[in-house]
């Protein structure tokens, strides 16, 4: 008798599985294949990220989060599912419209939940978010709603965020860190630490329905510390300078081109972090993995060529 996950399930449904900055869900599914699960991954183009994700043994599909019968197509037949997908102005919309396709489907045993850290200090009135952050917060209301079996994953900054890619320029090119974030602390974690998380939950969802889980980094630190910690993972020495925080928008962030909504999102962060709103600590990957997420040293070690100009 067969008793691989393959044989024993139904598949899961990761959304947002060929996503490119983090690539949690595309992390997600190559794990969950590796394990054996059947895995069906919604993608909205088919792209050479689509094709490696078909290359992994997942069922790859085409749809539009925002359209409920590419959501339902989708999940016929899927016992469980991820949901995350990234930063846009359309964001509400498609976590709505999965939610009520799902809640309609009435079979799943989990529905995991990719949210943000930033929203547990929000309530109804909350001010000075970003767009982004009160549309993941009346998300998590609409789910907590709706009746299915969800689990809640609250990430703090990702590592792979916009955020960082000026500090991994500045370090490629001259050995700095600029920011404009003063002695304030921060705790980031890397992409593929969260997807382990989901990925463990995914796989075995016993004792995590109802739960809500916050992934942060091993330690929270101010920027001067990480840049003690950048240098000794490359070996050279990264200095810290602080810039003000306006200058930092007008000329580092800028220099990316952000659509608007990503722009407004990544500029509240900044002020946030500036705030002291990101020195936070939690055990949530503990929790799910047993194991405690990677500093920025170890994403220096695994991301060399980040590093290097």
């Amino acid at each position: 008798m067969d008793s691989s996950p393959e044989a024993g399930m139904r598949p899961i449904l990761v959304t947002g599985a060929a996503g490119s900055v983090g690539a949690v869900g595309r992390t997600v599914v190559q794990a969950l294949r590796r394990r054996g699960f059947q895995v069906r991954a919604l993608v909205r183009h088919d792209d050479d990220r689509a094709q490696a994700l078909c290359a992994t043994g997942a069922e790859v599909v085409l749809g539009d989060l925002t359209c409920a019968r590419d959501v339902a197509d989708a999940l016929d037949g899927c016992g469980r599912m991820y949901f995350g997908m990234a930063v846009s102005a359309q964001y509400l919309l498609a976590a709505v419209t999965t939610a009520a396709v799902a809640r309609d489907y009435g079979r799943l045993e989990t529905f995991v939940n990719m949210s943000q850290l930033t929203v547990s200090e929000m309530d109804a009135t909350s001010g000075s978010d970003s767009h982004q952050h009160r549309q993941q917060w009346l998300v998590e209301q609409v789910l907590d709603w709706s009746g299915l079996p969800v689990v809640q994953v609250r990430p703090t900054v990702f590592m792979e965020n916009p955020l960082f890619k000026t500090v991994f320029s500045s370090i490629a090119e001259d050995g700095v860190i600029r920011w404009p974030f003063g002695k304030a602390k921060t705790s980031p974690i890397a992409a593929g630490d969260v997807a382990s998380a989901v990925e463990g939950i995914l796989a075995d969802p016993t004792g995590h329905v109802g739960r809500t889980y916050e992934l942060t980094g091993p330690r929270s630190q101010d920027v001067t510390a990480l840049a003690a910690e950048f240098s000794g993972a490359l070996h050279r020495t990264v200095r810290y300078i602080d810039v003000p925080l306006q200058e930092w928008l007008d000329n580092d962030l800028a220099a990316l081109e952000l659509p608007a909504h990503v722009l407004q999102h990544i500029s509240t962060m900044a002020r946030l972090h500036l705030a002291g709103r990101y020195d936070r600590q939690a055990d949530g990957m503990a929790e799910i993995t047993g194991r405690a997420a990677g500093g920025v040293a170890e994403f220096a070690h695994k991301n060399p060529g980040l590093f290097t100009r």
